[in-house]
Formats: structure tokens, sequence, C-alpha cells
């Protein structure tokens, strides 16, 4: 029997993150007994967990690759549910492939080893789109053939094969969602690790010029990040072991046309710079969404909406 949310001790790891912290929040308002977060604060943020941690969410600024950590956490509570949301930024994959590719496999063992010797009760593994790789068809469902571009979609894939064989192998109560291109609210903006919306927002702020990389025709499934927490709350108690659901909207933007929607909602008018394409960057991602909209109630935010909120964050927050 998967234990309800409500009144449950869940861990979140990679909680201080974009989409962990949302989820953080969700769980709180949900009536979670105790939400834990480990976080070894790669992007994550301690100011993502605010409001979280005044309501009595705990973090550890510490990393689920590291066994010792792991266990020092897990012997401390009495966990239900993990929700594993722990990994590296797909960007990071260019700089250091190996580690990519570690964090993401890694962790998700470490999590499953726990859950095999009675730990906890039920696993919520986030995959990611990428590991779909550019679409052989359209639209993508979740029986796309799975054939990863870059070390971090490579690694987020064995991590969906170790979940499966571990369910198969120990009737463990696991599932995975695979959210497509979340973006929204304290997405991180920082260095060569933020996402396209808000380097180009951090970008016009700071009066410097955006960038296209190639030619800008590479297109993304863009969905609201609580959009997305929504839909996880709600496949919850539905999802079938082992199983995997796309998250996902019902169209896709390309590059160019977002950059150039982002400037003219930040009322920036100059030169947009025109750069050489990232190798291995994945053409489109344009999902299928009829399996999550046959398990649930299903509401999506129309993607100028979720970007006007998204772009007042950024100019509140970016100083």
């Amino acid at each position: 029997m998967r234990p309800n949310i409500k009144d449950s001790t869940i861990l979140v790891t990679g909680g201080a993150g974009f989409i962990g912290s949302h989820l953080v929040d969700r769980l709180i308002s949900e009536g979670a007994k105790q939400v834990v977060v480990i976080d070894n604060m790669f992007v994550g943020s301690e100011e993502n967990l605010a409001a979280a941690l005044s309501l009595g969410a705990v973090l550890y600024k510490d990393d689920i690759e590291i066994t010792s950590s792991l266990d020092y956490v897990f012997s401390k509570y009495n966990f239900d549910i993990v929700f594993n949301c722990a990994t590296k930024a797909l960007n990071y994959s260019f700089v250091n492939p190996k580690n990519a590719f570690d964090t993401n496999v890694t962790g998700v063992l470490n999590l499953l080893e726990h859950q095999r010797r009675g730990s906890f009760k039920t696993l919520v593994h986030f995959s990611t789109s990428e590991v779909y790789g550019t679409a052989v068809y359209e639209p993508m469902d979740e029986n796309h053939p799975i054939n990863p571009t870059t070390t971090y979609a490579a690694g987020k894939a064995a991590a969906d094969l170790a979940v499966k064989s571990y369910v198969n192998m120990f009737d463990l109560d696991c599932f995975i969602v695979r959210p497509f291109n979340n973006y929204g609210p304290r997405q991180n903006y920082k260095g060569y690790l933020a996402g396209v919306i808000p380097i180009t927002a951090y970008k016009i702020l700071k009066g410097q010029k955006p960038e296209i990389h190639g030619t800008g025709a590479q297109s993304r499934d863009f969905i609201f990040v609580q959009d997305t927490v929504d839909a996880i709350i709600k496949l919850y108690p539905v999802m079938k072991k082992a199983d995997s659901v796309n998250i996902s909207t019902d169209g896709q933007i390309s590059i160019k046309d977002l950059i150039h929607q982002i400037s003219t909602l930040m009322g920036y008018q100059g030169e947009i710079l025109q750069k050489s394409a990232r190798g291995a960057d994945v053409e489109t991602h344009n999902a299928s969404n009829q399996k999550v909209k046959e398990m649930i109630d299903y509401q999506l935010t129309p993607f100028e909406v979720g970007l006007r909120k998204t772009l007042e964050w950024y100019k509140e927050n970016i100083k």
C-alpha cells in the first residue's frame, strides 16, 4: 500500500533546486508530516527554500552520491517517500561529462539500495525528456526510443533502467516522471549552467546582448514548473510500479521565437547575437501528453502567462 503524502515523512533529494524547491512547497501544503531536503547546492540555493524552512522543512547540505552522507540522513528519520530530483545541469555535461553521468546513476543506485533494505516505501524518480534525444517521430510518447545525445541524458536513461530493474528484481514501489523543459521562478540564472529563459532575462537586465545559438530553429516543449509539480502530486496515487509518464504541454516553441518573445516582454530592442551551435544539441522536442491527460485532471498554464510571471520574478530577484 503506497503511503499518502499527507502525514508522511518525505525526503526530497535536490530539493533546494528549481523544480525540487517548488515540490517541497507543495508537499508542505499537502500536509506532509515532515519534509527533509538533501542538496549539495550545486545549483540549488537556501533562498529557494526560505518559505519551506520557515514552515519546518529541514535542509542537509550534502550529497546523495556519498553513501555515508545518505546513510546519516536515513539514520535520523523513518522516511515513507523519497522524491529524487537530484541531478546536475545538462550544460555541465559539456565540461565534466563523466561526473554529469555519474551523478545521475550513483545517486539513484544509492537510493534504491536503501529502499531495497527497507529504509522507505515509495520512490518517485525524476527523469528527463532529454533521454529521448531528437525526435524520431512526433509527438514523442512514452514508447519513443531512448536515444540520449549527452552524457547527462545517458546517465538519466541509465538511472531509469536501474529503477525498472530494481522493481523487477525486488518488487519495489518506484515509478518515473519525465518532465519536459521546465521554466518558471527560481530557475538558475547564474553562469554557464543557466537555462535559456533565465540567462536571456539576466543578460537583458544587466545591459548585455541576448544570444541565439545555431539557427535558433531548435524547438522545446516548455512547461511551467508549478504545472509539473501539480501533475506529479496528482499522479502519485495512480502510477503503477516501474511505469513512466511524460509531463509536457500541448506545443513547442523555437529558441529563436522564444528569445524574441522575451526581448519584447522585457522591452529590449537591441541586437541579438548569433553564436555557433552547441554540439549534441537536441533539435526537436514535441511531446505527447495523451497518457498523463488520461490519468489525471491535467492543468496547464498558457505559455505567455507563465513566461510573464517568470520574467517578473527575475526582475525582482536579479539585482
